[in-house]
Parts: C-alpha cells; sequence; structure tokens
C-alpha cells in the first residue's frame, strides 16, 4: 500500500536540502531566527550544548541529538544556559579543533503545500540520542558524520540523501513516539488507527477515483457517520474536504514538477475537465494552474 508518509515528505519539500557544518569553542551561543518556509534542523555530532527555546526551560542536548523545527521556529544553542545569543554567523566556523560540532541545515517547504501533519509536530522538536531506539535515525547520523568528517568521492551526491533520510527518519521517529489509540486526535492517530489509515491509503493511492464518505467507510469498515467522526476526530478535516485537499496538492506537484498538460493532470486528480480543476485550483491556490506552474518554475 502507498506510504502516507512518504506522500507527505514528497509533496512538501522543494529542491535540495542545504547545509552547513560548524565548529564551536566556549564560551558560545547561537540565535537561529525564525525561518518561515523552511523545515530546520540541527544536529549534535560532537560535543554537549544547551537547548533555549520559547515557553520551554533549557534542555540539555547531547551528541547524537537532533532538534527539529517543522515550521521555521527560531530557537537558541549555548554552552551554558547564561551565555549570551548572537546570530548564526555565515559561513560558519570550521570545525577543526572544536569543543562542539554541529550539523545545521533546512528543507524549503511550499507553504502552500505544507501538510496538515507538520501542525501536529512540536515547533521546536528535540530528539535526545537513545541507545535502543530509534535506530535508523541514529545509523543516519552517524553515517552524516562520517561522510562531513572526511573528503571522499561521492560524498556531493550523498549527503543530500542522507539529508533526505533524515528527515523521514526525524518524522517517524516523531510519530512512534506518540501516544496511539483508535479515534485519538491527530495524525500520529490518524496514521496508527485501522480504519482511517485505510482511508488515507485509498486516497493517497488512487486520488482520481470517485471517492464518496460511503465508499470510503466501506474501505474503513465502519458505518459513514461512524467514519466521518473518527477521521474527522483525528485528521482535523472532513474525508472529502481533505480528498480534495490532496487532489490539488498532488496537482500543484505534478505542474511544478512535469510538463503533462491541465488535461491530463486533471484526469489524474480526479476531475472530469481541465476546465472544473482550474476553478478548483485556483480557490486553493488563489491562482489559475497555467499562473502557478509558470511562476513555480522561475
Amino acid at each position: 500500500m502507498v506510504d502516507v508518509l512518504s506522500d507527505v515528505i514528497a509533496s512538501m519539500r522543494i529542491g535540495r536540502p542545504g547545509f552547513a557544518r560548524s565548529g564551536l569553542r566556549s564560551p558560545w551561543g547561537m540565535r537561529f531566527p525564525p525561518s518561515p518556509g523552511t523545515a530546520g534542523f540541527t544536529v549534535l555530532l560532537r560535543g554537549s550544548c544547551w537547548l533555549l527555546a520559547d515557553d520551554r526551560d533549557p534542555a540539555a542536548v547531547g551528541p547524537g541529538d537532533v532538534i527539529f523545527t517543522p515550521r521555521g521556529d527560531g530557537y537558541g544553542l549555548a554552552d551554558d544556559p547564561s551565555t549570551p545569543l548572537v546570530e548564526a554567523v555565515h559561513p560558519p566556523p570550521p570545525a577543526e579543533d572544536a569543543d562542539v560540532v554541529t550539523l545545521c541545515g533546512g528543507y524549503r517547504l511550499d507553504p502552500d503545500r505544507a501538510h496538515p501533519l507538520l501542525r501536529d509536530i512540536p515547533a521546536v522538536l528535540h530528539l535526545p540520542a537513545q541507545v535502543g531506539r530509534h535506530d535508523g535515525l541514529r545509523t543516519t547520523i552517524d553515517a552524516l558524520g562520517r561522510e562531513l568528517g572526511q573528503s571522499r568521492p561521492g560524498g556531493a551526491a550523498l549527503v543530500p540523501l542522507l539529508l533526505d533520510m533524515l528527515l523521514l527518519y526525524v518524522l517517524r521517529a516523531w510519530f512512534e513516539d506518540q501516544p496511539r489509540r483508535p479515534g485519538g486526535a491527530g495524525w500520529a492517530a490518524a496514521l496508527a488507527d485501522p480504519p482511517v489509515s485505510a482511508a488515507l491509503h485509498a486516497i493517497h493511492r488512487d486520488p482520481a477515483h470517485a471517492w464518496t464518505v460511503q465508499s470510503l467507510a466501506e474501505r474503513a469498515g465502519l458505518s459513514r457517520a461512524a467514519f466521518a467522526r473518527r477521521f474527522t476526530a483525528a485528521t482535523r478535516q472532513p474525508p472529502l474536504a481533505y480528498l480534495t485537499w490532496w487532489r490539488l496538492t498532488t496537482a500543484a506537484s505534478m505542474l511544478r514538477d512535469t510538463d503533462d498538460s491541465l488535461e491530463q493532470i486533471a484526469a489524474r486528480v480526479g476531475y472530469s475537465s481541465p476546465f472544473a480543476f482550474a476553478n478548483a485550483f485556483k480557490r486553493q491556490y488563489s491562482v489559475p494552474p497555467g499562473r502557478f506552474r509558470r511562476t513555480a518554475r522561475k
């Protein structure tokens, strides 16, 4: 079956991730300002420091820890909570002979296509390194550290792939850490709830199908009313509202990444004509699909 989490990542990211490796010696304090339209991350490759963010106490950060900001919120890192913060510098200081080595970067997101799953993740997510937990994330961090610590053939191609893996493993780690119970609210609950997940998989696998609440309820194995309540409680959208959103999000990806005609795209996302598709697309994106394509490719 289609992997909804993979679809989420593929639909929201634009281009290749940017990154920089930094070396720091005490005393030091860095402020990462807000960056709307970017999902940011910091991986502590060596040493220890403190995470400083609004509305939370300072948190100790150790080797292998990951800090992820799904919506580009700002935060700070310092050798000590009392150290003043200064804006992160570009280019970053070299990592040789440093007390602390970090990998910082970001993924550009299309704000018009950001999946609602991102709203459920904390503004500043701290994933501590823990033995025996999130092994894929730990392995990816180790591989990134090795690739960035030495110049080896193929590194320029391999590091962006590892950063894509990092994003997937971060989201998977967050998902696996969430309490999941049938009928719960939020996307972790939605993906873990078999009836809701079955409907989501059906929508993602075949967005062009003429889905109705009844036909999705049959896939979920629930009555129409019970399914509609359960789906809406988990995803915070009624089933057909999510179907429309996903169809148009998929269409936006096609407009950006392919040369398919509007007629072809309309058919592939479930619209009977380019005219019907264009009207629906303009309602969601505020511009016609042709103008969206031209702007997206500049």
